[in-house]
């Protein structure tokens, strides 16, 4: 595993860097898109993502990302030192964050695809006021939709700078609704806004190269692993373009978190 002498290094690491060039382009493309379609929006169309996404879940999921970058150093330094005991579990570490990370986001994917907006042709009275748009959670399908509407925001106290809970008790309310009086209902899926269809194509590509990298570590965490014994060295190279490729998937979920969930 000799440099080579026009690049100055082995091939796979040179082949990572070019992958990594064009994975570059590939969300740098996107990312111009969501910045194309926001700019040309109009004004006060485009929602903000802490009104819609986790941003809790999402702040977690960040820091379980970094750890996890954390973890893949560890892990090639430990081999780079000769200790594939301590190598082997900083990478068994780092697929446990990976899988950490994707069920967090199974939960904020849950959550989008089990909560609806319901749009009407006539407005209806909720929590004391004439609606058109309506967003809960739907009840069994028959002939009326059953909508299950979010306790409302604190009204202010007339007498008091301190808001206070609505006077229908502060839980959620049930309300029927006729299909006749229904224009449109959906989800909070990519079809419900461009701006949640950017969101579950960008983070769902994420999602993506998260179960690549976890395929990848898998397979030196078990198979692979015997070219320890064999080829050292290019174990030890092996680990450091995996964590190459595991550092550009926690970079672009770095940038993909305020974007999305902050701004």
């Amino acid at each position: 595993m000799e440099p080579h002498p026009i690049t100055g290094m082995y091939n796979g690491k040179f082949g990572i860097w070019l992958f990594l060039a064009s994975e570059v382009m590939l969300f740098g493309a996107l990312f111009s898109t969501y910045v194309l379609l926001r700019v040309g929006a109009e004004p006060g169309t485009w929602p903000r993502g802490d009104s819609i996404l986790n941003v809790p879940l999402a702040t977690f999921n960040t820091i379980v990302l970094i750890t996890s970058s954390v973890t893949m150093v560890m892990s090639w330094a430990s081999v780079k030192m000769h200790d594939f005991a301590k190598g082997r579990l900083y990478l068994t570490l780092t697929f446990l964050l990976a899988a950490t990370f994707l069920v967090v986001k199974y939960f904020e994917y849950k959550a989008k695809l089990t909560h609806h907006q319901v749009e009407l042709v006539q407005p209806v009275t909720l929590h004391g006021h004439d609606v058109l748009k309506i967003t809960g959670h739907l009840g069994e399908q028959t002939d009326e939709f059953v909508m299950i509407a979010p306790d409302p925001p604190p009204e202010p106290d007339e007498h008091s700078s301190e808001p206070t809970r609505s006077s229908h008790g502060g839980h959620p309310e049930e309300m029927r609704i006729e299909r006749s009086n229904i224009t449109r209902v959906t989800d909070f899926g990519p079809r419900h806004s461009t701006f949640l269809a950017i969101y579950f194509t960008l983070t769902g590509l994420h999602g993506l190269h998260i179960v690549g990298g976890m395929v990848v570590i898998l397979y030196f965490m078990i198979t692979g692993a015997s070219a320890w014994q064999t080829m050292p060295e290019k174990y030890t190279n092996r680990i450091e373009c995996t964590g190459l490729y595991w550092h550009f998937v926690d970079l672009v979920w770095i940038f993909l978190f305020p974007v999305l969930y902050l701004l």
